[in-house]
């Protein structure tokens, strides 16, 4: 049984471990409402884009290769979207079950991967990645997307990735977060949809207009799962911390439950000592 001086200094150590979770704690209040914010905000250019480019697609025109170009699949590529940091509760490792089941038994893989913690685990399975970036999955930038998509056109193009596909953590609410797993390319939208017959003129040509447009579509979806991704990571980190900090005042009163007990055992013992000792002495 733990003596009374042990379990003052675990109570001490616990109490100092539960002010660096409640401070985390606030801070990830403050960076999720921003990050909030952000999603909020892009959305509305997404939407447009999404529209835009639906148009040239069902305009009647015949579609060049580039972006959309169908090809038998010889190896697959994945941009997957992490976090640099940890203490995040099970973001990180959803956002892997869900890969590593989407992959199955397939070894003809490549990946650009964002973060750290997704490249090192992957690194270690001896995984095939192709590109990586460390140091953005908590503040990214619209140029980050716009690198990003620069890289991925290019192992498309070449012929280095047949079918692309997009995980990332996406953003739902505070309390709920979802691994999806997105086609990216060939770019496929609005197969549905019917064929517009009224004609366009295009400037200066339908190709360059097409080819614009899927460009940007593209930087705007992996922006799009660059900061839902964001999002979702200060979420899971605000649940993982106010879970911690809970805990540890739990923990805090089990031990002092304990410490009383100890103590009130160290006094009735030598308040029977001196009692008998004073007998001893009649």
């Amino acid at each position: 049984m733990p003596n009374a001086l042990d379990l003052r200094r675990r109570i001490k150590g616990v109490k100092n471990i539960q002010k660096i979770t409640q401070a985390m704690k606030m801070v990830a209040a403050v960076r999720l409402r921003k990050a909030q914010e952000r999603v909020r905000d892009s959305l509305p250019y997404c939407q447009e884009l999404e529209t835009a480019i639906a148009a040239l697609v069902t305009s009647g025109e015949e579609l060049p290769g580039g972006l959309f170009a169908e090809r038998e699949v010889l190896r697959t590529g994945y941009l997957v979207i992490g976090a640099d940091k940890g203490l995040a509760g099970s973001y990180g490792s959803n956002l892997v079950k869900a890969l590593v089941r989407h992959i199955g038994g397939e070894s003809r893989v490549g990946l650009v991967v964002v973060g750290r913690k997704v490249k090192d685990y992957f690194g270690r399975r001896h995984v095939a990645i192709d590109k990586s970036y460390t140091g953005i999955s908590e503040k990214p930038r619209y140029q980050h997307a716009v690198d990003i998509g620069a890289v991925i056109t290019e192992l498309f193009g070449r012929g280095t990735y047949d079918k692309v596909y997009l995980v990332y953590t996406k953003f739902c609410s505070s309390g709920n977060q979802q691994v999806v797993v997105e086609h990216l390319l060939p770019i496929r939208i609005a197969e549905t949809l019917p064929c517009r017959k009224q004609p366009q003129i295009y400037e200066p040509s339908f190709d360059s207009v097409l080819a614009e447009v899927a460009a940007k579509w593209l930087e705007a979806a992996v922006f799009r799962g660059l900061i839902h991704a964001a999002a979702s990571e200060v979420a899971s980190r605000l649940n993982a911390m106010s879970l911690a900090t809970d805990n540890a005042q739990e923990l805090i009163g089990q031990l002092v439950l304990e410490y009383n007990k100890v103590r009130q055992a160290n006094i009735t013992r030598e308040i029977s000592e001196i009692v008998g000792g004073s007998e001893a002495l009649r």
